[in-house]
């Protein structure tokens, strides 16, 4: 191996060298100064990209709170509807009726009269109800109604169906509310 570099070497020697053609500069060129627009335009765009991302997290928290504010909103206002359809049916039950109509002076007729629309026969004594009921709706027999225990009758607004209205307290009120409801749990008011 070592005689193969040996024949090399001649003619390694006996090849011409080239070597660049010179030539002498006339004029110093002035040296380009770097781009300053593209370095702005660059870090004006980043710095842009870096504040819309803060608006945008700062929007989406907004928006987060501002939902959970209206779901509780939404939950009071179911409680309430609640609520209300609990009033509205104990005002229409037959026992509220009933103690507003007596409270109207209207009796119980025993003999209840009725007509025929096919063909406008009367059926029944045709007589008028007497002046006094035999069935008394705000007597003791009557089926008390929890839901409208308290509520006023329409003619007499200081009476109920238990008698007349008491007036409640303040901290009746407070007491009779249920506790707030908190995205979990419902916990009870403390000092």
């Amino acid at each position: 191996m070592s005689a193969a570099p040996d024949t090399l070497q001649p003619l390694i020697a006996e090849l011409p060298r080239r070597e660049p053609p010179l030539r002498p500069v006339e004029q110093v060129g002035r040296r380009r100064r770097p781009r300053v627009a593209y370095a702005l335009t660059a870090l004006l765009g980043a710095l842009a990209i870096a504040a819309a991302q803060m608006g945008l997290s700062v929007a989406t928290t907004e928006t987060t709170y501002r939902v959970s504010e209206l779901t509780q909103q939404q939950r009071e206002l179911t409680w309430q509807k609640q609520v209300l359809y609990d009033e509205i049916a104990g005002m229409s039950s037959p026992q509220y009726l009933a103690a507003n109509a007596a409270s109207l002076g209207m009796v119980i007729n025993q003999s209840p009269t009725y007509l025929r629309l096919s063909d406008g026969a009367i059926i029944g004594s045709g007589k008028p109800a007497g002046y006094a009921s035999s069935v008394s709706a705000l007597s003791k027999g009557a089926v008390g109604n929890a839901l409208v225990a308290d509520t006023p009758l329409v003619t007499t607004p200081d009476a109920t169906m238990q008698g007349t209205l008491e007036t409640a307290t303040e901290s009746d009120v407070t007491t009779a509310l249920p506790p707030p409801i908190t995205d979990g749990l419902p916990t009870p008011t403390t000092r």
